[in-house]
């Protein structure tokens, strides 16, 4: 148990703290100071002394200890403090950028605020400065794909022109197969949320099988056709053409956006399609998913209804999914499309010029 020193002074240093403590034109923290001192002299502890003045046990001991070292003078002026920091050069600077962007540790593909800090003789938080006044987080990448179909521009006009300008007495349907949904169950029950505490599942889990979902959205008013099949072969791709076919007016005409996965260009389905004129077909470039409007109903179903769901066999995730569709449709919220072609390609533009400049030689 720590003890505080105790406070002794002469009838001088009593005197002139009587003095402090009383003084109208003395400063406020000064008084308090004095204060402090002619009680710790009269054997209070720090805590009682703290409850009479409504000052903190550490602020107290502060003072005590400050007298006992320095006397009078201790309390009647604050310690030195330090000024502000002398600033960073420039090259300095610029050197921690450029390792930063154009170099990689020894021991890593990506510099961290410390390792980087004992490099360059700095302290870490000065990094860390560095790095956010020039928009640097080395801690975090982004995948991409730039598609290389060689009629990619083509293909991309025509699918935005379907979402931003689809075609009078037609239905635009994007779709799509979300194949090999497990079927998960958790080898152990999890906690359910409260007060202070997340929910929890355990890491580790049982597989009772999987399930494909086919879906197709319609992008005016955001709908789903959807059903679950065991496979994703060109036979259930042919049946849930079917399924399109018997779930839409007869007089519209469908135009349906696809990726160039081989079971859509599968002969049998080829031959089918041309059986049925009204159907018309249209495939996205080669790597650019992202244009299949599909894929965000897909995002949307796994956050809210897969990732943390709890199956026990097939037909409980079926259920759960024929259940979720339901749901949306009763309530449907269409994905809006924005961008046009011409913003788009600017983009992709600018990206392979990026890439050609950085690519090395």
């Amino acid at each position: 148990m720590r003890v505080a020193p105790p406070v002794i002074f002469s009838e001088e240093q009593r005197e002139e703290l009587g003095k402090l403590s009383r003084g109208r034109r003395t400063a406020v923290r000064v008084v308090e100071r004095a204060r402090i001192i002619l009680l710790c002299a009269e054997g209070k502890q720090n805590r009682e002394i703290a409850e009479i003045l409504g000052t903190t046990r550490r602020t107290v001991g502060l003072w005590r200890r400050r007298f006992v070292q320095k006397g009078i003078a201790g309390i009647e002026k604050d310690a030195p403090r330090p000024g502000r920091q002398k600033p960073i050069a420039e090259v300095v600077v610029q050197e921690v950028v450029r390792k930063t962007t154009q170099e990689k540790p020894a021991k890593g593909t990506h510099w961290s605020s410390r390792s980087l800090a004992k490099v360059m003789g700095l302290s870490a938080s000065t990094i860390r400065r560095i790095w956010k006044r020039h928009g640097l987080k080395p801690h975090l990448v982004r995948t991409f794909k730039l598609s290389k179909d060689p009629k990619f521009v083509e293909k991309l006009e025509d699918i935005i022109g379907l979402y931003l300008n689809p075609p009078e007495h037609a239905l635009v349907f994007s779709v799509d197969e979300k194949s090999q949904i497990q079927a998960l169950d958790r080898t152990q029950p999890g906690l359910p949320l409260k007060k202070g505490c997340c929910g929890t599942m355990t890491h580790d889990y049982k597989r009772h099988g999987t399930t494909t979902l086919f879906a197709a959205l319609n992008t005016l008013d955001g709908t789903v056709i959807g059903t679950c099949m065991p496979k994703h072969r060109h036979q259930e791709w042919s049946q849930f053409l079917r399924l399109i076919d018997r779930e839409t007016p007869k007089d519209q005409s469908i135009h349906l956006i696809a990726d160039n996965y081989a079971t859509h260009k599968h002969p049998e389905v080829q031959a089918w399609m041309a059986q049925h004129p009204r159907f018309t077909i249209h495939f996205t470039p080669t790597s650019a998913s992202w244009l299949n409007m599909v894929e965000r109903f897909f995002r949307d179903l796994t956050q809210k209804q897969l990732r943390r769901g709890i199956f026990r066999s097939v037909e409980e995730l079926i259920a759960s999914i024929k259940d979720y569709l339901g749901q949306h449709n009763a309530d449907p919220n269409p994905f809006i499309w924005t961008k046009s072609a011409s913003d788009i390609l600017e983009k992709v533009t600018r990206a392979r010029q990026a890439l050609v400049k950085d690519m090395p030689l």
